[in-house]
């Protein structure tokens, strides 16, 4: 749990709002992003997985604010050893991305260009 939290917490952005203690557990970190705390909330379990495939599409999503920010991000996980998707540009409405694996397996996209609000283009 402590090493995917300090995934998020470093390549998404996403801070701790309670901690083990404070549920009375040592398995379990909630995250959000600064201002969403009370609108959305990744909970963090400890527990066994099984990692996904690079063919396998289900994934989290993060929406970036440039191409220049997604490509930051895959230089940085190509480095760390964990880019599963190069970045690539796709018709609409998938945009520009890239793919990450989180320390549990599971995949992480950083997104540019996706009809998600006001984050994107």
């Amino acid at each position: 749990v402590e090493a995917s939290c300090a995934f998020y917490r470093d390549y998404c952005g996403l801070k701790t709002i309670v901690r083990p203690s404070e549920v009375k557990s040592d398995n379990v970190i909630w995250m959000a992003e600064e201002g969403r705390e009370n609108s959305f909330i990744f909970i963090l379990i400890a527990g066994d997985t099984t990692p996904q495939k690079p063919e396998d599409y289900g994934h989290f999503g993060f929406a970036m604010g440039s191409k220049d920010e997604v490509d930051a991000v895959a230089t940085r996980a190509r480095q760390d050893g964990i880019l599963v998707w190069e970045p690539r540009e796709e018709p609409f409405p998938v945009g520009y991305y890239c793919g990450v694996r989180d320390p549990d397996g599971c995949f992480v996209e950083f997104s540019y260009g996706q009809p998600l609000g006001g984050t994107s283009t």
